[in-house]
């Protein structure tokens, strides 16, 4: 894939919020999105081995390997202007207890944040961005 491609859960408002984030600061146009639950989600999940029913993480495919949770996160960083990488200073963190964060966070998303009755549409403007 020419770009790293973000599945991420199309119904959860935190992850659209999330996606509308990526899609302001992408300045150089480098992601690509798709819902998990869309049959482009559904089918690179499948190619990579991914349940393709499991929507507590997004993923991001970049240079066709696959990030979840808390390194997916990490990776996107480096896509974005330098003041988000300095997020990374966070990496010191042991990838256990990141993934314990993200977890309890996925777990809890549809509760703090709200979910939708459909996945979000994008706009006229995203849509090249979404696959």
């Amino acid at each position: 894939m020419e770009h790293p491609v973000i599945l991420f859960d199309g119904i959860c408002n935190f992850c659209n919020g999330s996606v509308n984030f990526l899609i302001r600061h992408d300045r150089d146009n480098v992601f690509r999105f798709a819902a998990l639950q869309s049959s482009t989600g559904q089918a690179l999940l499948n190619k990579h081995g991914l349940d393709k029913n499991a929507f507590s993480s997004f993923v991001l495919i970049d240079e066709e390997k696959v990030y979840t949770k808390s390194s997916a996160f990490f990776r996107l960083t480096n896509h974005l202007p330098w003041f988000w990488k300095t997020l990374q200073v966070f990496r010191i963190i042991p990838r256990f207890i990141r993934d314990a964060i993200y977890d309890w966070i996925a777990k809890n998303r549809y509760r703090m944040f709200g979910r939708r009755d459909a996945c979000m549409i994008p706009t006229l403007e995203q849509r090249e961005k979404f696959i």
